[in-house]
This record gives structure tokens, sequence and C-alpha cells, in this order.
């Protein structure tokens, strides 16, 4: 059995950003499934928005509520913006390199923005965030990563939650006890055919959560992002980012023609999108970048530019074919404003959680913040009430089913779950 101060399960921008936010004098232990940069945050490609001014409060606080039909928990709203600055100013000391001209910011703008509030680095801004806070982890003696670590049940007892059961990197299982437990699964899009989202995330958090009587909330509310670059081939499926619409490029019908407003809503665009492709009859419609001078694509969305030419496609010459797909959850583990669930010493953060603040749809760019303001708002709060866990035993604990069929009963609940949240949803 192993013990440590503060479990933190996956390492994704919110499990990074919450752990460099425990002081050195208590034991970090994080786990991941697989390797600690295989997490979505790595994905993310748009940016991270940020309130540029207080003149942009309420356009912003609108932007957040109108995209997530008011359904929003308008406190969580409002923290996530005011703690915006903040947030940036902490990644600027760990050593992210937000994209400036003369030294100051660039901003671009995405679907649902009446501005451009959004901070990027190229098309890899997740990338250069994620693998920055990595590098300050590693660089801490008090943060232990082990990787190919998969958690599969809670240690519960009178709704208290003692660390996880998890499978070692050399197929062991064991106990592993902690006076805080984070949960930083990320999303469930490995559940879905077609997803942005990497294989192995698969909403295991949130189905053991259920089986434990944790709170859910919102579980229906999955988000399809309305432009994935479409491809035959299985696997994930590559995004192309938001901010290529943002910076002009327009979508076009099998006839060439412009058919809809590209700064929609995600919500509101993949309708669109599904409608044209029922009426041309195609599995795709077309994304032109022709707008975009080359240049400014080159340097922008060097990476897609790159996997556009890699998949037959010149994107500065032609049109791109393009599908929605499954791109993030907007429910989750119910948390209070401070990422705390409905069980004693469990949090949970970034897209796991449900804090309320994109309702029942994001708004592009809000996922990376939302992460980081509500990660540090766990460190914190659990550090105020640090209690250290007595020792308990657990025998009871699931030791002899295999792992396959665990997380294949897991993903079975889970769709059922949903499947069952959205008939409900439907007729209310």
């Amino acid at each position: 059995m192993k013990h440590t101060d503060f479990l933190i399960v996956g390492t994704g921008a919110a499990g990074l950003f919450c752990a460099l936010q425990i002081p050195s004098d208590k034991q970090v232990l994080m786990i991941t499934k697989e390797d600690a940069d295989e997490s979505d945050s790595f994905l993310a490609q748009g940016g991270i928005c940020v309130l540029k001014s207080n003149d942009d409060y309420d356009s912003y606080f609108e932007d957040t509520m109108r995209a997530g039909h008011y359904e929003n928990r308008k406190e969580s709203v409002d923290i996530m913006i005011r703690s915006s600055q903040s947030i940036i100013k902490q990644l600027v000391e760990y050593g992210v390199d937000f994209k400036r001209e003369n030294g100051e910011f660039c901003y671009t703008r995405e679907g649902g923005h009446s501005d451009s509030r959004i901070l990027f680095h190229e098309d890899i801004t997740g990338e250069e965030i994620t693998s920055t806070l990595l590098a300050r982890a590693r660089e801490r003696e008090n943060i232990t990563i082990l990787e190919h670590t998969t958690m599969y049940d809670f240690l519960m007892a009178d709704n208290i939650c003692y660390g996880v059961m998890a499978q070692m990197a050399d197929g062991s299982k064991e106990k592993i006890t902690a006076d805080y437990t984070m949960l930083a699964c990320g999303g469930l899009g490995g559940i879905y055919k077609h997803s942005t989202n990497y294989r192995h995330i698969t909403g295991d958090a949130l189905a053991i959560a259920k089986n434990h009587g944790i709170r859910l909330e919102h579980i229906d509310y999955i988000q399809i992002h309305p432009t994935t670059l479409y491809s035959e081939k299985p696997g994930r499926r590559f995004l192309i980012s938001e901010s290529v619409r943002g910076e002009g490029a327009i979508l076009l019908n099998k006839e060439g023609n412009r058919f809809v407003n590209e700064l929609l809503p995600r919500d509101l665009l993949t309708k669109e999108v599904h409608k044209q492709m029922a009426i041309d009859d195609m599995p795709y419609v077309r994304l032109s970048m022709a707008p975009i001078p080359k240049e400014t694509i080159i340097s922008h969305f060097p990476n897609i530019y790159k996997r556009c030419l890699e998949e037959g496609y010149d994107c500065t010459k032609e049109p791109i074919p393009v599908v929605p797909a499954q791109h993030y959850f907007m429910g989750g583990i119910w948390v209070d404003k401070d990422s705390h669930t409905s069980a004693g010493h469990l949090y949970a953060i970034g897209e796991t959680s449900c804090n309320g603040v994109h309702g029942k749809n994001r708004l592009a760019s809000n996922s990376l913040l939302e992460s980081l303001v509500f990660a540090r708002r766990a460190a914190t709060h659990a550090m105020e009430e640090y209690t250290a866990l007595p020792e308990k035993t657990f025998d009871d604990i699931l030791q002899n089913d295999t792992l396959t069929n665990l997380t294949e009963s897991y993903h079975k609940e889970l769709l059922e779950a949903i499947e069952k949240e959205r008939e409900k949803t439907n007729h209310e």
C-alpha cells in the first residue's frame, strides 16, 4: 500500500496546475493511464481566454452565458473571468510563451466571442501550457508522477474518500491512500467512435463516482466540435481549430457556396453543418482558408498546415473536408465553487468535473482557463482545511476482476446513464 498527502489522478493541465499550487512540505503523487504528456490538454489548439480589461467583463460574461444557453452557474462564471488575469500571470512566470508583438500580447477571436480575447501559442496552445507545467512539476522534489497506472475504484468509507485502487505499470493492483484525492481524469471521448480526444480518456471516474453515490451533473451535456479533418481512418479525429474560422476561414457546401455564419457557438454551428451535409448527401463540408493570407496560415497554424499536407491537402490552396466530432464534456462530477465533490476529501477538476461554468455548451477557449482557475481553488481549499485521515483497511475492494472487464463495464454503465439522462431532459 502506498500513502501520500495528495493524490492527483491525471496529468493534464488541471492536475499539473493543482500539483504546483501545493506547498513543498506536502507529498503529491500523480498517476496517469498512459504517458504523462498524453492528455487532452496537450491537444488544445486555439488558446486560452483572458479578461483584457474591466471594460470587457460584461461582454465576456454574456458571451459565456449565451454560449451555455444561460444554464451556467453565474457565480462560477464570475470567478473564472475575474481570476483569468492572475492565472495568465502565473503561466507566464512558469515559462509559458504566448504570442506577442512589440512586447504586447496578441489576441485572437473564436466562435461565440464578441471580441478578440484569446491568447495563443501558434496552434498548439494546450501543448505549450501543459508541457511547461509538466516540466515545472518534474522539477519539484515533492511531486512524483507514476505513468501507466490506472485507477479502477475509490477507497470509500462513510462518504469519505481515502484514496483509490489502481493497477500499476507492472500489472499489480495496489491501494493508494491519501489525505486528499483530486480527480483530474479528463472527459469521456474515448467511449465514442468519432472524437478529438485520446482513446484512453474514457470517463472511468464518472462511472466509479456514480457507483459510490457521488453526485453527478448534466452528464448528457456533450459538445460536438463542428470542424475536424474528415478521414476514413480509424482513431482520434484531428481538430481544425476554431481560431481558423476566427481568422476568416469560411465553410462551403458542395457547390462551393458559403452557407453559414462560421462564428456561431459550437452547438449551433454543428447543427448547421449536419443540415448541410444532409442536403448535399455528403459525409463532410469544406473549409476554405482562402480569406487568410498564406503567411498567416503557416505562422499561426503550422501544425494544422502540416497535418493537412500529410493527409494530401494544401490548405493554402484548396478547401479541406471537415466534419463534426465529439470534443468536450460540459457535465461531470458535481463540484462546488472550490471544486469539492459531494464526498469528503474528494475534489474533481478539469473536464471530469462540473462546476457550472460552461452551462449546456462551452464557449471556445474557456476550457483551459476554467481548468486552471478551479484547480488552483481546489488546492487552496484543501490546504485551508487540511486534516489528515486516519489509517483504514479496505479488505472488500475488487481484486480479482480483470481491468479490461472493469473498464468495459464502466463504459457500458456510463453510456447507459448518459442516454437515460438525455431521455429525461427531452421529456422535461
